[in-house]
């Protein structure tokens, strides 16, 4: 096994290299939460934001990343997705339950994701983000979510595909026999 070489370091992440292989890490955090939320009326609760690495306007699950400020080092990924859901969202949740963990790119970076269902929302505020965020709030009914997500792509909106995964754990917990 080859040392792990630095090859450059920016505020929140870092480019490396182990042996031939590059490959991205966060300065910043302990991995990222992604959180997926029905509302007491079976609505799915979505984020709209652009994406400057992509230069287009995404679809996704609320997200954030875990103890990435300072007062937040020691968050767990369940207060995480509670705090980023109500900043992004304005909803609050009272409970949250680990879906799945795995790796978000792979071959890109080493980041591990935690998919997160959040029960028990209240909508307290508007939502929209902390500091630099410009998030649009969309709640959409799960009867309605596949022609919606269909009329964003469109619209020329990417969706990330983490929303398919959180609708597939939705399903899975009203299948007969699913406990």
């Amino acid at each position: 096994m080859s040392a792990i070489q630095e090859l450059h370091t920016g505020d929140f992440l870092r480019l490396l290299r182990d042996g031939h292989w590059e490959y991205v890490a966060r300065t910043n955090s302990t991995g990222a939460v992604f959180i997926v939320a029905i509302t007491p009326h079976q609505e799915l609760v979505l984020v709209e934001q652009y994406r400057v690495p992509l230069r287009a306007r995404t679809i996704e699950l609320p997200a954030g990343m875990i103890g990435d400020e300072a007062h937040l080092r020691d968050e767990t990924l369940f207060d995480s997705a509670l705090r980023e859901l109500e900043e992004e969202t304005g909803y609050r949740g009272r409970r949250a339950e680990l879906l799945m963990s795995g790796p978000v790119a792979a071959g890109l970076t080493s980041e591990i994701l935690h998919l997160v269902r959040v029960h028990d929302l209240e909508r307290v505020h508007a939502g929209g983000g902390v500091g630099h965020e410009d998030i649009q709030v969309h709640v959409v009914p799960l009867t309605e979510i596949d022609a919606w997500l269909e009329r964003q792509r469109d619209a020329g909106r990417l969706i990330e595909p983490r929303i398919y995964a959180g609708l597939y754990f939705v399903l899975r917990a009203h299948r007969p026999g699913s406990g």
